[in-house]
């Protein structure tokens, strides 16, 4: 029996309960209340004998109009007698595993009925033939990686106060990345109430370094072979669609999430969905783009399994970005090396592109010469960040970010915008 049945058998049984006592109630009301034929009056029994049956010798249960009695009944709630509220309360404390690989690695996810990990215990599991690993965070989710590829069995040890799977569970260990999305990513997207976000969304923008006099901050005008566009995320606060829509915006690029730059959280940005329905509702073409703090291409995966999960009931017209820029000097993926931070931008398109949308990456024009190849990304649409009148970037780029200070009605403050080159609506999802 599931949950919501479980629930509603409890709730069937308490509405039991209830109109059996008020039926009760009914019965030994006042001689004429309530309406109805008036009721007889009862002979009381001679003096002396009302007490005769004592409160050791009742059977427990309804006394009259005592509609509390079943509270001092012992057995009331007892197994025997209410089998269904004894599964509620051991359905509770019943965990599962979940365990995925991406590459050479397994997560163990700990969850209870609902598919939530439990949080606030050590749970250990044990791993055939490589030990114990424990939850030292108490997060409901054990990583193990550097694992050699194979068949494994993964056992939940017992806990006090839940009961764990009797079996243990059989697994395998990816060898290499197979770049498809994860199915259970959901379980490890946070929200910002969840985490710090001051300390954990810090992405620099590299390229106002690198900007010049000639920036133009004011809204181009759309030609034959480009459209104008802006792209969002919290920081812009909420935004009237409309307006921005009259303003003559005709794309907006909206920030699906970041993960955090100290701890890694897949973080999803809590304006998300009121930018994609708002921009829908005011029909506006959408793309969308995830700040990537990644440090190998498993991670990857993941930030693109999480964008892949976040936009799974909205329509794209431009491609999905990974947005590779700094941290503050300080983040987990600032001092990756050019082959690494390479690796993990093509895993993510690769990911995003097998799902079936058209892949993208962002960054500025330094970022582009010193920390990206390039040439192995030209598969994908590129997104040049570069504010200056004419860029000086050299290489092929399909979207071109000209300003972070630019003014768009509708939203209040600065506002990127950008011109695309990309001149059809089915640049986002593949047919």
């Amino acid at each position: 029996m599931d949950s919501k049945l479980r629930r509603m058998a409890i709730m069937a049984s308490m509405a039991v309960i209830l109109l059996v006592s008020l039926l009760v109630l009914y019965i030994n009301r006042p001689p004429g209340q309530w309406g109805g034929m008036p009721q007889t009056t009862q002979t009381p029994p001679p003096q002396g004998q009302e007490d005769s049956a004592s409160e050791e010798t009742r059977k427990p249960g309804q006394i009259g109009d005592d509609l509390s009695a079943f509270l001092r009944d012992n057995t009331f709630f007892d197994q025997e007698v209410n089998p269904i509220l004894e599964a509620a309360r051991d359905n509770a404390t019943r965990l599962s595993l979940v365990v995925t690989s991406v590459e050479k690695d397994l997560r163990v996810q700990i969850v209870d009925t609902k598919g939530n990990p439990v949080t606030g215990e050590s749970f250990f599991v044990k791993l055939e033939g490589q030990g114990e690993y424990k939850d030292l965070d108490k997060d409901g989710i054990i990583y193990i990686g550097g694992l050699p590829a194979g068949e494994y069995y993964v056992e939940l040890m017992p806990v006090e106060g839940y009961q764990v799977p009797a079996n243990e569970t059989r697994v395998r260990v990816k060898d290499k990345v197979e770049y498809v999305a994860i199915d259970d990513i959901s379980i490890l997207i946070r929200t910002e109430e969840e985490i710090d976000a001051e300390a954990e969304d810090t992405a620099v923008a590299d390229a106002l370094e690198d900007a010049d006099k000639t920036e133009i901050v004011d809204i181009q005008k759309s030609t034959a072979n480009s459209r104008v566009g802006i792209d969002v995320s919290k920081w812009n606060g909420e935004i009237d669609w409309d307006r921005v829509q009259n303003a003559g915006v005709e794309f907006a690029i909206i920030r699906a999430g970041y993960r955090g730059s100290v701890t890694g959280s897949l973080v999803e940005d809590p304006y998300f969905k009121a930018n994609m329905r708002g921009a829908a509702s005011s029909g506006i073409p959408v793309g969308v783009y995830f700040f990537t703090q990644a440090v190998n291409e498993v991670e990857a995966v993941e930030e693109a399994s999480t964008v892949l999960q976040l936009i799974r009931e909205y329509k794209l017209d431009y491609p999905v970005f990974i947005d590779t820029e700094g941290a503050g000097g300080n983040g987990r993926a600032d001092n990756l090396d050019v082959d690494t931070r390479t690796r993990v931008c093509e895993a993510f398109c690769r990911t995003i592109a097998n799902a079936g949308y058209t892949a993208g990456v962002y960054g500025s024009r330094n970022w582009y010469h010193n920390f990206l190849d390039t040439a192995r990304l030209e598969n994908y649409c590129i997104w040049l960040a570069e504010y200056r009148s004419v860029p000086l970037y050299q290489g092929y780029y399909q979207m071109w970010q000209y300003t972070s200070r630019g003014s768009v009605d509708g939203i209040e403050g600065n506002v990127d915008i950008n011109v695309s080159y990309l001149m059809n609506d089915s640049q986002g999802r593949r047919n």
